[in-house]
C-alpha cells in the first residue's frame, strides 16, 4: 500500500456517539467534509497497485470450508444457520463481544451435532487473535460498518479468505486497501450483498441476458426502508448505526439496490462507473421520530443529525448509461429497493414487480412479473428454491451462502468479488463530497485499473 495511503483506524461505535452527542456534526468522519474545490487525488486515483489480474480470481479447491464468525448478532447469527444447513462448511470458531450471543450461538453448532467452536469474546479486537491463532479458510464478519474493514484484512493478512456484510467499506481509501490486500495475499474478499439473489432480480439478470429488454440504458435503485424505529432501539443496530446520521451526510447504504443494476449493466465486466453527483434533503425525520417517542429531558431528544432524510445520486457510465440510486431510511414509507432496468426493447419496474416488452405486453399497459417467472426464473433459483425455504430475507440469503462455499470448494471464481465490493461501497464516501460541495460531480475510481474492458461477463456460477 502506498504510503500516501496509510491504515486509517476505525471509527468506534462510541466514539461515533460521543461526536454526535457533543453536536460536533459535519467533518468529523472520512475527512471529506472539510474539501472544497476539485476533488482531491485521494477521492479520485488510487494507489499505484500495477495492473490487476488478467482474470477473476479462483483459489485451489477446499474439500471443508473452515470458517470462522465475527459478529453473530441478528445478521450473524442468521448467517450460522445458514452454513449448518450447507454441505461441506465446518463452524470453528465464533466472535462476539456479546459473551451471551456467542455462547447461544455455539450451542446451535453443538445441538446440530458438530464440534463445539472456540469462541473469542475478550473485546472489539479479539477477531486478530481469532485470525492470527486458528486453522480458517474463511472468516466472516457481520459486525458494525466500522468493523468491516479491520476485520478483513487481518483475516487476509493471515492467510484466510474474507466475506463481508454490506458495505464494505465507507471511505476510498478503504475500498483500496480491500483489493490491495486481497490481490496481494491472493485471497477471495467478497461482500455478502443478499438482495444480487433476490428473486426479481436474478429473473431481471436472466431476462437481460436472454435479451428481453434489448440493449439496457438506465436503471433505478434505491434503499428505501423506514428504519427509524431500528435506529432508536437499545440493541442490535440501535447501538450504533444512529450514530452515523449525527456525522455523516449522503448515502451510507447503496449496495442493496446497485449491486443487481450493476450486474445487469455488466459494471466491472464491460463498462464501469464513470462519474455521479449527489444532493440531500435536510434532516428532520430522526429528531422528530425522537421529539414524538421520548419525553423532554430524555437524552435522545437532544441529539442531532446532519444526514439528510432523502439522498439523491445520479451516475453516468463510461458507455453512457445512466443510473439512480435513492436512499430513504428516516421518514415513513413502505419499504423498497426501486428495481427498474429500462432497455431500448422493454423494462421491468419493481414494487410492486411488472414488466413491459415491447412486441409482447399489451400496449401501455403492465404485465405482473409472475406472468414472466415461469419462463424466466433463474435456474439458481429453480434448483435451491426448497433448500433455501425459511431462511433469512426470503431464501437470498441462503443462497448467496450456499453460492460462496460452492465457489470455494470447486476452486472457481466467486460470483461477487472484491472489485465489487469496492465500487458498490465507494460510493458512500464519493455522495458525502458531492453533497458537501454543492453536488459537484466527482470520478468514480476503477479498481480493476481498466480490466474491466476484459473481463468476461458475470455468469452465477452453477447457472
Amino acid at each position: 500500500m502506498s504510503d500516501s495511503y496509510p491504515k486509517r483506524p476505525p471509527m468506534h461505535r462510541r466514539d461515533l456517539l460521543k461526536l454526535g452527542a457533543a453536536g460536533l456534526g459535519l467533518g468529523v468522519t472520512g475527512g471529506l467534509t472539510e474539501l472544497a474545490g476539485e476533488a482531491p487525488d485521494r477521492l479520485r486515483e488510487g494507489p499505484d497497485l500495477g495492473p490487476a489480474p488478467e482474470r477473476p480470481f479462483a483459489a485451489d479447491p477446499i474439500d471443508v470450508v473452515r470458517i470462522g464468525f465475527v459478529g453473530v448478532g441478528l445478521q450473524g447469527g442468521s448467517h450460522v444457520r445458514n452454513f449448518l444447513r450447507i454441505e461441506g462448511v465446518e463452524i470453528v470458531a465464533l466472535g462476539d463481544i456479546n459473551e451471551a450471543r456467542a455462547e447461544e450461538v455455539a450451542a446451535w453448532v453443538e445441538t446440530d451435532g458438530r464440534r463445539r467452536p472456540t469462541l473469542y469474546t475478550r473485546g472489539e479486537r479479539d477477531f486478530v487473535r481469532m485470525c492470527e491463532e486458528e486453522e480458517l479458510d474463511l472468516v466472516f464478519t457481520a459486525t458494525p460498518w466500522e468493523w468491516h474493514v479491520p476485520v478483513c484484512l487481518s483475516a487476509m493478512e493471515n492467510g484466510k479468505h474474507a466475506a463481508t456484510e454490506v458495505p464494505a467499506a465507507y471511505a476510498v481509501e478503504d475500498c483500496w486497501q480491500l483489493v490491495e490486500h486481497a490481490e496481494r495475499f491472493e485471497k477471495h474478499c467478497v461482500m455478502m450483498e443478499n438482495c444480487n439473489y433476490d428473486r426479481p432480480e436474478m429473473m431481471v439478470f436472466n431476462m437481460a441476458r436472454q435479451g428481453l429488454f434489448g440493449e439496457i440504458l438506465h436503471a433505478e435503485c434505491g434503499y428505501l426502508h423506514d428504519l427509524r424505529a431500528i435506529k432508536f432501539e437499545d440493541r442490535n443496530e440501535g447501538l450504533w448505526r444512529r450514530a452515523h446520521a449525527m456525522t455523516r451526510e449522503g448515502n451510507f447504504y447503496p449496495t442493496h439496490g446497485l449491486g443487481p443494476v450493476a450486474n445487469v449493466m455488466d459494471i466491472n465486466r464491460g463498462d464501469q462507473l464513470d462519474y455521479l453527483v449527489s444532493m440531500s434533503t435536510p434532516a428532520r425525520g430522526l429528531e422528530a421520530w425522537a421529539a414524538e417517542h421520548y419525553p423532554e429531558g430524555h437524552p435522545k431528544r437532544s441529539e442531532r443529525y446532519v444526514q439528510g432524510d432523502v439522498n439523491t445520486t445520479m451516475i453516468k457510465t463510461v458507455r453512457g448509461r445512466t443510473i439512480f440510486v435513492s436512499h430513504d431510511t428516516n421518514l415513513p414509507r413502505p419499504y423498497s429497493r426501486i428495481h427498474m432496468v429500462q432497455g431500448t426493447d422493454g423494462l421491468f419496474q419493481g414494487y410492486p414487480n411488472r414488466v413491459h416488452v415491447e412486441g409482447l405486453s399489451e400496449d401501455h399497459r403492465w404485465d405482473d412479473w409472475m406472468q414472466w417467472r415461469e419462463e424466466y426464473d433463474h435456474p439458481i433459483w429453480r434448483e435451491l428454491e426448497a433448500r433455501s425455504a425459511g431462511a433469512g430475507h426470503g431464501g437470498m440469503d441462503f443462497i448467496e451462502d450456499y453460492q460462496l462455499v460452492k465457489a470455494l470448494r470447486e476452486g472457481k471464481p466467486t460470483d461477487m468479488n472484491v472489485y465489487d465490493a469496492a465500487m458498490l461501497s465507494v460510493i458512500c464516501p464519493l455522495t458525502e463530497w458531492s453533497v458537501e460541495n454543492r453536488s459537484r460531480p466527482i470520478d468514480v475510481p476503477d479498481f480493476t485499473r481498466g480490466r474491466w474492458a476484459q473481463w468476461p461477463r458475470l455468469e452465477f456460477l452453477g447457472a
